[in-house]
């Protein structure tokens, strides 16, 4: 007789800072029945209270992504979509790495299952659903930027202006004991730039002019 496979899960929730101090456990105790039931063994909870979903990092769901990777769970049970993925982007890019390595995923609340054809279906619509909402930010970005080519607005960084290398030296020249510090406050330059040139005109690579020698 084939003896019956046994499916590591693990738990992950989340609470944020707005949810007014909400314990995981309302999250963790459905998902530990839901497995039990399921006849799921679970391997480890993984928990990041207080923890923004805008976040990049969160310890915890990296805690859990890297023990995925190491293929010491077979399958991940959350209680929300909105507890997983900070974004819709962020989700798609996390299930489709989940499902490149083998690795089972079924949010609770949202009856969905990736390890059933319908729940794979279900991942195929959500990653449609992501490209056209990156299709919508680049339509609303390139619309902006024509609009604002049209209202004669300069796009991208203001141009820096060229460093009056000449007037650096003079001044130097006619106050040799000021600091580099005081030095460029006068002249309203950065001490980086005061420092680079009187370094190139002691040097020999410029002129007093500011020419290159």
């Amino acid at each position: 007789m084939e003896k019956e496979r046994i499916v590591r899960a693990a738990l992950y929730a989340r609470c944020s800072t707005h949810d007014k101090g909400q314990d995981p456990e309302l999250q963790l105790v459905p998902l530990r029945e839901y497995c039990q039931r399921r006849g799921f063994t679970i391997t480890g909870e993984y928990v990041d209270n207080g923890v923004s979903g805008t976040k990049e990092r969160r310890p915890q769901l990296d805690r859990l992504m890297e023990a995925a990777r190491k293929r010491q769970i077979d399958l991940i049970v959350v209680w929300k979509l909105d507890r997983f993925g900070r974004s819709l982007k962020q989700l798609v890019v996390a299930l489709e790495e989940l499902s490149a390595i083998g690795i089972g995923f079924i949010s609770f609340q949202d009856n969905l299952d990736l390890t059933t054809p319908q729940g794979r279906l279900m991942f195929h619509i959500i990653g449609a659903m992501a490209e056209f909402e990156r299709e919508l930010i680049r339509e609303r970005v390139k619309a902006g930027l024509e609009n604002a080519k049209r209202k004669g607005k300069r796009l991208g960084r203001k141009p820096i202006p060229p460093v009056d290398m000449a007037r650096v030296i003079e001044v130097h020249q006619k106050e040799p004991g000021l600091s580099i510090r005081r030095l460029a406050g006068t002249l309203g330059m950065k001490s980086s730039t005061v420092f680079k040139t009187l370094s190139n005109f002691r040097a020999g690579r410029v002129d007093s002019c500011g020419f290159a020698a």
